[in-house]
């Protein structure tokens, strides 16, 4: 029996994806990677799943999974040796429970972030995670990578989020941890060894999420600045005045904005355009009366009186609130319509994120490595992380010579720089297949053998994910 029926004999015909469908799956959001694959399975249930890991553990086939595609670094696609099997969890959509007197849900890793998001909100509870894509990005891929998205200020990440895991290890095992528990001091932490693994150490299959009283009340306003400075010290007032309530704080360059309205057209500067930063924040509580709108007028009118803000709106109703958070959600679909982005994904230190980012940009510009291009940033400040990108416009980055030797200069510059001023190479992005020489070149050689050792492990033959992460 060759591979495919053996295939066909564990998932069934629903369980192997078709030529004519594979080519979505074999190539990244952003276009950026390609590849190939011996087969593409998806299987329906957690025993369909570990029947191909033990398959492809007897054959010695390495195993690519993958969750909705839309990362960016290239950690879901296989290499263009197409050697390895790559595995949908896309079939894998049950809830299996939700527990609203223990705050907590229980879902298959194939549930799209939307998906989680829209049943907590029928059962009046709140899964705090928000990104982009959260229309398509699959649970599974969220915990494998550890997103973060514009609430961590408040809730946390993914690591924050996750109760317990089920895991399917690469020899086809089963480990059940699906555990609704806040605290479980019996020794290593194992869940946290499988987020943010990327998928090298095993493939997440159910996952129990934490929920969190539903948000009755928001406050938006939309901030104009001067600098990356003052929106450092407006943090730290909204951070005294506000307390838990502040939920997000999101800072975009102008390069980035005008960017946004240059290339969607449903998108408008809410103030006069003019401004070098803007700050989008937001304030939300359980409770239907919560004096946010008060809280946050004072906090901004203080900012305002004393030039740390130039400018502000604040929106009347929840249309408006919408329309400046679609301003913040359509950046990366406004940037792949404008040109050819080299992107980085910084993390800092609060207090060192302006110094940073002046430092880098003056380092770029030295070493003659923007012309024609325009430096754009865009990020959770809250948390320190933000998005570095230098755009070309598709016609000048057809003229560049050495493409890939031009984006791996900047990216060099960025992430030294970023280190020196004590920060890392990836704050919710991950690794993939895109900065594994980084990895490699950053981080200490006591870090990278623990993190072999623990690769060892549990994936001693390195089927698991290949090329991606280490």
């Amino acid at each position: 029996m060759n591979l495919l029926e053996s295939l066909l004999e564990v998932v069934g015909p629903k369980g192997l994806v078709g030529a004519d469908d594979a080519e979505p799956l074999l190539t990244d959001w952003r276009g950026r990677y390609h590849g190939a694959a011996r087969a593409i399975v998806r299987p329906a249930d957690t025993a369909q799943l570990a029947g191909v890991m033990k398959l492809c553990a007897a054959h010695g086939i390495s195993v690519v999974p993958q969750g909705g595609n839309t990362g960016l670094v290239g950690g879901a696609t296989p290499s263009e040796a197409g050697d390895a099997i790559l595995l949908s969890l896309a079939r894998m959509v049950r809830v299996r429970e939700v527990d609203t007197r223990n705050d907590t849900i229980t879902v298959e890793a194939g549930c799209t972030l939307q998906q989680i998001q829209t049943l907590a909100a029928s059962v009046d509870r709140l899964f705090p995670l928000s990104l982009a894509s959260e229309g398509s990005c699959q649970i599974g891929g969220n915990i494998s990578t550890n997103a973060g998205g514009t609430a961590v200020l408040r809730y946390g990440n993914m690591r924050a989020l996750v109760l317990g895991l089920e895991v399917v290890l690469p020899d086809g095992r089963i480990w059940d941890g699906l555990r609704g528990l806040r605290k479980d001091n019996t020794g290593y932490d194992m869940k946290q060894l499988f987020i943010g693994a990327e998928g090298t150490l095993g493939v997440v299959t159910a996952a129990v999420l934490k929920l969190f009283p539903a948000l009755r009340s928001r406050a938006t306003a939309w901030v104009a600045l001067a600098s990356a400075d003052a929106a450092i010290d407006l943090l730290a007032r909204c951070r005294a005045a506000c307390g838990d309530a502040l939920t997000s704080f999101e800072l975009m360059s102008r390069s980035q904005l005008d960017i946004v309205y240059q290339q969607v057209a449903d998108t408008r500067d809410p103030l006069d355009g003019t401004s070098p930063w803007a700050l989008l924040i937001e304030l939300a509580d359980s409770s239907h009366d919560a004096p946010l709108q008060a809280m946050l007028e004072d906090v901004i009118g203080a900012a305002l009186e004393d030039g740390t803000a130039l400018d502000a709106a604040l929106p009347a109703n929840e249309t408006q609130a919408a329309a400046l958070w679609h301003i913040r959600h359509i950046v990366s679909e406004a940037n792949v319509r404008f040109g050819t982005s080299v992107t980085h994904d910084i993390s800092l230190p609060i207090s060192q994120i302006p110094g940073c980012l002046a430092q880098t940009e003056r380092r770029l510009s030295e070493a003659g490595l923007i012309e024609g291009a325009q430096c754009l940033y865009v990020g959770h400040v809250g948390d320190g992380n933000i998005h570095s990108i230098v755009i070309f416009p598709h016609h000048v980055w057809a003229r560049v010579e050495d493409r890939d030797a031009r984006a791996a200069k900047i990216g060099t510059i960025v992430n030294d720089t970023a280190v020196q001023f004590g920060g890392s190479i990836s704050a919710e992005h991950g690794i993939g297949q895109a900065h594994r020489g980084e990895l490699e070149h950053y981080k200490s050689d006591v870090e990278l053998d623990i993190m072999r050792a623990v690769k060892h492990a549990l994936d001693p033959d390195r089927r698991m994910n290949p090329g991606k992460l280490l």
